[in-house]
């Protein structure tokens, strides 16, 4: 069993666990080292068997996963992955949960599905595998205390059609906490209109426009067909559809066919917006898997744009980073606490740079 990555499943449901147990143990490379039926005995197992993943279901008794994982990130720190149901309920919790700490998430009725074709199992292996690659010392870089802004003044003021810059941010595993380390820092005043690609299901993006907007100064929501760019407005791309940019400023929501496996691709919005934008787009490049966001970073330095990407020590999983930076396509590296204070400087720049050309 030597170099096998040891699980632990915790679950109130025996049925769940045996289910998600048997799917797993099918895998060469994963050991079930055991079960928890809640957060308490979550605990007390992940400190005396020491498993390199664990899988936690959101909703339980005694002590639910939210709870649980606050105790293991502070005392026992593991990478874990979330199970979750495709409600909004769980999607509010379950980004809660990845802001606090866990690696990823996993649709809880996709892995008990008898009928599953394997398809849906084997991303759940891939993710328990990608975690088990996690450093939880990356951690310290992501802890800070919630601030939730008063939305009432911004809310009521439009933002100004006219902006000097656009601002792209992909992101992937790791997502969520690495863009509540950001977009809650930007300032209301930034004069750029701002762009956000997630790679996640339906429902969950939702709630993460809705969180992000309740910590930030400037206003975020999910992206919907026809919306319009504004000055302090983030556009999060809904789940299932690439978000493109039309010339008259508008969001255009399609559902044409995954580009890398993920819709909404990063991909597919830098290169709408730096067809449209040239020069006056940043791309921004944060934790993740695979390649996406590569091939945007070349058509934004293409037009002229500039790219920012997350370093290594403070990625979850430093694919995307490296991707680009591979590929030489990356003005600047900064950890996550830094990104945010650059694409300030940057938008303050851009305007100097207008103010001097007029």
């Amino acid at each position: 069993m030597q170099g096998k990555i040891k699980v632990l499943v915790v679950d109130d449901s025996a049925f769940a666990t045996a289910t998600i147990s048997k799917k797993l143990g099918s895998d060469a490379d994963l050991l079930v080292i055991g079960s928890a039926g809640n957060g308490i005995e979550a605990i007390e197992k992940i400190k005396a068997m020491k498993p390199d993943v664990v899988t936690l279901d959101v909703a339980m008794p005694q002590m639910d996963g939210i709870t649980a994982l606050t105790h293991i990130m502070s005392e026992c720190p593991v990478p874990v992955i979330m199970l979750s149901a495709l409600t909004t309920e769980n999607a509010e919790t379950t980004i809660r949960a990845l802001e606090i700490g866990a690696v990823d998430f996993f649709l809880k009725p996709s892995v008990l599905s008898p009928a599953g074709d394997g398809t849906q199992t084997g991303s759940l292996v891939e993710k328990i595998k990608i975690a088990a690659k996690v450093g939880m010392f990356s951690q310290k870089f992501l802890s800070r205390r919630e601030a939730f802004v008063d939305k009432n003044i911004a809310d009521t003021k439009p933002g100004k059609s006219s902006f000097a810059n656009v601002v792209v941010i992909g992101s992937s595993t790791g997502g969520p906490r690495a863009l509540a380390q950001v977009v809650p820092l930007l300032p209301r005043d930034i004069n750029a209109a701002i762009l956000l690609v997630q790679h996640m299901p339906p429902v969950f993006t939702k709630s993460l426009a809705e969180r992000l907007n309740q910590s930030s100064q400037i206003r975020v929501r999910e992206a919907q067909q026809g919306d319009k760019l504004e000055a302090g407005l983030a556009l999060l791309a809904p789940g299932g559809y690439h978000m493109l940019v039309n010339r008259d400023n508008t969001i255009i929501l399609n559902q044409e066919p995954p580009v890398l496996g993920v819709r909404p691709a990063v991909d597919v919005t830098m290169r709408s917006a730096a067809e449209k934008y040239g020069s006056a787009v940043i791309g921004v490049i944060l934790t993740g898997m695979n390649c996406d966001g590569t091939q945007g970073s070349f058509h934004i330095k293409q037009a002229g744009g500039r790219i920012l990407a997350q370093d290594k020590e403070t990625s979850a999983v430093y694919g995307m980073p490296m991707s680009v930076y591979k590929a030489g396509y990356v003005n600047k590296v900064l950890p996550i606490d830094g990104i945010a204070g650059e694409l300030v400087r940057l938008c303050e720049d851009k305007v100097e740079e207008a103010a001097a050309a007029e």
